[in-house]
């Protein structure tokens, strides 16, 4: 905190990792050991490590020049239902959190007991429990906790709700995370902001956490709240662990028309413990703090997002717009996961 940073800074330190220039030598993770499987995560050498000494029939390495290089970790061929790959990882993370491993990342202070869905896809269809919409592209679920250790992409929603008068002039409802959060403690977040859990849509990720979080009730948000797009990068934390992230993004205008005290029921208040207090700032102050590096890394950047949609930001007043723009809406490179 305290430097001053631009615009492409702010994205920089959120899409700060690209794996054709990663200092490890990373291993793909497939969903299997069959040609043309899936890769679902990218394996740091400390993870690699761990599960070759794995005496459970649960992995497989694969190997090529007669065993002398490692190209691929995977499930092992018994291990091929959702089931059963979720059971494996229940498993092995929780006996690594009892053990002490990397306690920085997945010990009991850090531990968020909530699972994560992980697609074969990682760009495809997103879980839902509705059978009508397909599941084939779910594989499994792992603890929140644990994905950055298997590189595995994670997502999100986040919802700004602003204000915005005749003149165009807004304000940002800005809330600042507790100090008690394992992660980005005492930071400026989004309005709203989550991980969306296994089993949920991001609609019902978004109208959950504005209750939880913000203490906005869900007929508000499934009323005015509008899905304007989404944003992804890839983000290594400093002790060089992965978090691709896809980011769904939502708007909730406060409409000017209603009055009080109908307008209080927009206005949002802490609930759960996880934010601090609300501030209802102008849009100068909210970059003010941005560029002083006071936002949480994506939190500015869907905040960014905002300003390119509104207006604010544009290829005449920003010289690195393109590449603010398309580093906001990262493929993490995909293509070449299996190649490395």
């Amino acid at each position: 905190m305290g430097s001053t940073h631009t615009i492409l800074d702010l994205v920089n330190l959120c899409d700060n990792f690209h794996v054709s220039s990663s200092p490890d030598a990373l291993v793909p993770w497939r969903l299997d050991s069959s040609a043309g499987s899936p890769v679902i995560g990218l394996l740091r050498p400390e993870i690699v490590k761990k599960l070759l000494e794995e005496t459970s029939n649960a992995w497989h390495a694969i190997w090529t020049n007669e065993g002398q290089k490692l190209v691929a970790m995977s499930f092992a061929s018994e291990t091929s239902t959702p089931v059963q790959r979720t059971d494996v990882m229940k498993e092995l993370c929780e006996r690594w959190r009892d053990e002490g491993f990397l306690s920085d990342v997945i010990g009991k202070s850090k531990w968020r007991n909530e699972m994560y869905p992980v697609y074969a896809n990682p760009f495809g269809a997103q879980y839902v429990k509705d059978e009508e919409k397909g599941t084939e592209n779910y594989v499994f679920e792992m603890e929140r906790s644990a994905c950055a250790l298997f590189g595995v992409v994670t997502y999100g929603v986040h919802m700004t709700v602003y204000e915005e008068d005749e003149e165009g002039s807004i304000k940002i409802w800005v809330p600042t995370r507790a100090k008690t959060k394992p992660t980005w403690p005492g930071y400026l977040d989004n309005t709203v902001a989550g991980g969306i859990p296994s089993g949920l849509s991001a609609w019902t990720a978004i109208v959950k956490e504005s209750m939880e979080e913000a203490s906005i009730d869900p007929a508000i948000v499934q009323t005015h709240a509008k899905a304007v797009g989404a944003i992804s990068y890839f983000f290594a934390t400093k002790a060089g662990w992965l978090q691709p992230e896809i980011e769904f993004v939502y708007d909730l205008r406060i409409p000017s028309s209603i009055a009080y005290p109908d307008r209080e029921k927009f206005r949002p208040k802490p609930l759960d413990g996880e934010v601090e207090a609300f501030e209802l700032l102008p849009l100068d102050e909210v970059l003010k703090r941005m560029r002083l590096g006071l936002f949480k890394a994506n939190c500015a950047v869907v905040i960014i997002d905002f300003l390119i949609r509104k207006g604010f930001i544009t290829p005449d007043n920003e010289p690195n717009y393109m590449e603010i723009l398309t580093r906001m809406h990262s493929r993490f490179e995909y293509e070449k996961w299996g190649y490395l």
